[in-house]
């Protein structure tokens, strides 16, 4: 079966997104003791009440979480996801083994805080690829079906259902600083995928609109819709460009508009995702 450059590229980015978030938990959480929700910190709970090892933990864990999600909500969690769980927990296990682990930073504050950071980043990644670690997104899946708690609802109480694990075991000032990494993680989360797929829409008037958009297609290459309108004050009729480009094609486009006609009239407004040709692909999604 031959394997299309484009899956090559997304299984890339949810690899490198997994390699960011086992650095997080082994280089700053873990050492520290710090539990942030999800199956991982369960992990470290776990670790310190029995002493089976996180990435050990993760895996057999993964296997329970998973068979109870297709035996009770179906196969909805998709190659990815599964890839994405399991090359989590065996990156960990490879840490653990073959490198030595240490913490990078032994203030609790800036654990939390850079752990989180460079963790947010990793699950980003994963998201950005339509994909999960799963962990406590089977529990919340399953909570929703069955007790129809919301999805974020249901994510929340798992890993306030962990943070109290962690409480009994580490005691509050632990505890507090696992719930401050959950609270980051999440912000930061949301954050940097609205980054990864914030685009810039333009409306331009110009006397130059035909020159501007032969521009736009033949240099910036992107389409453009043309709108025929009539000025307010002046009634003459004008042709309005409206083109979508990431921010790299923006700044280009912005120094060519200025060459062409630098008394060009321009709107700009930030799109948090564009779906259609050239950006987001909405089969997929």
């Amino acid at each position: 079966m031959k394997i299309s450059m484009k899956t090559l590229k997304e299984y890339g980015i949810i690899t490198l997104g997994v390699i960011l978030l086992a650095v997080s938990l082994e280089y700053f959480y873990y050492p520290n003791d710090i539990a942030a929700g999800g199956v991982s910190g369960l992990a470290l709970v776990i670790n310190k009440i029995t002493g089976i090892s996180q990435g050990m933990f993760m895996n057999v864990a993964n296997v329970i979480l998973f068979a109870l999600a297709f035996w009770l909500i179906g196969g909805s969690f998709g190659g990815r996801s599964i890839y994405a769980a399991f090359g989590l927990s065996i990156t960990i296990s490879l840490i653990e083994s073959f490198l030595p682990t240490f913490a990078v930073t032994e203030n609790m504050l800036l654990a939390t805080i850079f752990g989180s950071v460079v963790g947010a980043f990793g699950i980003a990644l994963v998201f950005s690829q339509n994909s999960s670690t799963g962990g406590t997104a089977i529990v919340a899946k399953i909570l929703n079906k069955y007790l129809h708690i919301e999805i974020g609802k249901s994510l929340l109480c798992a890993d306030c259902v962990v943070v109290v694990c962690a409480l009994l075991v580490f005691g509050v000032d632990k505890a507090l600083f696992g719930l401050i990494g959950v609270f980051i993680m999440g912000i930061l989360i949301d954050k940097i995928i609205e980054g990864f797929n914030s685009c810039k829409q333009l409306l331009i008037i110009s006397e130059k609109s035909e020159e501007i958009s032969q521009v736009i297609m033949k240099e910036i290459e992107r389409g453009c819709t043309k709108i025929e309108g009539t000025g307010g004050y002046s009634k003459e009729t004008v042709t309005i460009l409206y083109v979508v480009v990431n921010r790299r094609q923006f700044i280009s486009l912005k120094k060519k508009i200025k060459e062409i006609d630098p008394r060009a009239f321009i709107t700009v407004n930030d799109s948090k995702e564009v779906f259609g040709e050239g950006f987001l692909d909405l089969v997929e999604m």
